[in-house]
């Protein structure tokens, strides 16, 4: 089939941007958790009472379902193709927020609509606009990775903001019929998203590109490597430590930038409105997040993965420590959530595009789901740990710093990576 006759492979990136906007909802939780949490703010309809620690549960669980979905999810596109997919995740996210109208006033509740329900959803949706904007770019898999992803991360921004100070529908409607309003939304939006959403003849090449010759750490040279056989080699691990340790840190910002803006900015005095201040740090953390995931997958294609992910989390564990200090003002909040955001977006154009590299286009849905199982160890240690050092302390201090230390690990795992090869597995 010639290049003619085939789709603007743009539509599928735009299909890709719009389904990811929607799935991107999941790291809007914290706008959710002041309304949730033990004597925090009422949303107007109910009580909650959650602790702190139960708010991050629910995230975490979303995240874990989420992850181990996700394996599934690539096996199953692999083999039928991206649309069907996509489509059954959007039904099965939506669902989730629906039902959480019904049943969410409880604790279990949430964790059964949001958590688990919510989080198959995004497992079925999210790997399909990744390995189709690959196998469509594979001349610019960093950039269109990145772009790919970027909806995730903007899609945060357009929640929190409508769940708040653009939409007010959580203080106007509540939490629940919120989550109603959501799941509607979703169920339509990534529906629309999956129709342009399909693969590319086998064998195809965009005109005028040539596959680059293998070098000694990455791309692979086009050798295309089986779940199993990716499974067995010692750079899947690397990179599974290198993604776990890494976006650890930004998880535990994430699920608890609101209450621990709250909580610096009333230490130091603050005497304006510090939910509103913290809420914006959210909106920038998320910006920054979509900004970074663009930026970073465009520096891999120059810089190469191994070199990115170097310097990405030795940034990011500066930021961890840093961040301490930083969030008792204003400015200074501001400024190290949106580094943090770009930093952290940086994971989700870095490493589907270093499975690409390492273990070929042909099983990326199915190896990145793998590799991806990294990032639902993650949603359990960062959220949760957060909580429940707050919780026990007081303070975010001795959960900011394991982070810290954690991503310069991967920083030094990243040193030692090399492409692999089969004669060699």
């Amino acid at each position: 089939m010639s290049n003619e006759k085939l789709m603007n492979r743009w539509w599928v990136v735009f299909g890709a941007i719009l389904i990811q906007l929607n799935l991107g909802a999941m790291y809007a939780w914290s706008v959710f958790t002041p309304y949730l949490k033990l004597g925090g703010k009422s949303d107007g309809v109910t009580e909650f009472g959650f602790t702190a620690t139960q708010t991050q549960w629910i995230f975490s669980v979303c995240i874990v379902v989420f992850a181990a979905v996700m394996i599934f999810a690539g096996r199953w596109q692999d083999k039928i193709g991206p649309r069907k997919v996509a489509m059954a995740g959007g039904i099965v996210m939506g669902l989730g927020y629906i039902l959480a109208k019904f049943f969410g006033a409880s604790f279990l509740g949430q964790i059964l609509c949001i958590g688990v329900i919510g989080g198959a959803g995004i497992g079925l949706a999210y790997v399909c606009p990744l390995a189709a904007s690959v196998k469509w770019f594979p001349d610019k898999k960093g950039l269109i990775t990145g772009l790919a992803v970027a909806g995730f991360g903007f899609g945060a921004m357009i929640w929190v903001k409508l769940g708040g100070a653009w939409g007010h529908l959580i203080d106007s409607y509540g939490v629940l019929n919120t989550f109603a309003i959501y799941g509607v939304i979703f169920t339509i939006s990534i529906l629309l998203g999956s129709i342009v959403l399909i693969n590319p003849p086998e064998g195809y090449k965009p005109a005028g590109w040539t596959p680059p010759a293998a070098n000694n750490s990455a791309p692979s040279g086009g050798e295309n490597f089986t779940p199993s056989e990716t499974f067995k080699t010692p750079q899947y691990w690397m990179l599974w430590v290198m993604y776990a340790f890494s976006a650890t840190a930004g998880l535990l910002v994430i699920g608890n930038i609101k209450l621990f803006g709250i909580s610096s900015l009333e230490a130091n005095s603050f005497l304006g409105d510090a939910s509103a201040v913290a809420g914006s740090a959210m909106v920038i953390f998320a910006l920054m997040n979509g900004i970074g995931r663009i930026t970073w997958g465009t520096i891999s294609d120059k810089l190469g993965r191994p070199r990115s992910i170097l310097l990405m989390t030795v940034l990011q564990g500066i930021m961890m420590i840093a961040i301490i200090w930083m969030g008792g003002t204003v400015a200074s909040l501001y400024l190290v959530a949106g580094l943090i955001g770009f930093n952290f977006g940086g994971n989700f154009s870095l490493f589907p595009t270093a499975t690409a590299d390492f273990f070929g286009p042909k099983n990326l849905g199915a190896n990145y789901a793998l590799v991806f199982t990294a990032y639902g160890l993650s949603g359990v240690i960062g959220p949760i740990l957060g909580g429940k050092v707050f919780d026990v302390t007081g303070s975010y201090l001795w959960a900011f710093i394991p982070a810290a230390i954690l991503c310069f690990i991967a920083a030094a795992v990243s040193l030692a990576i090399k492409a692999p090869h089969h004669k060699e597995a």
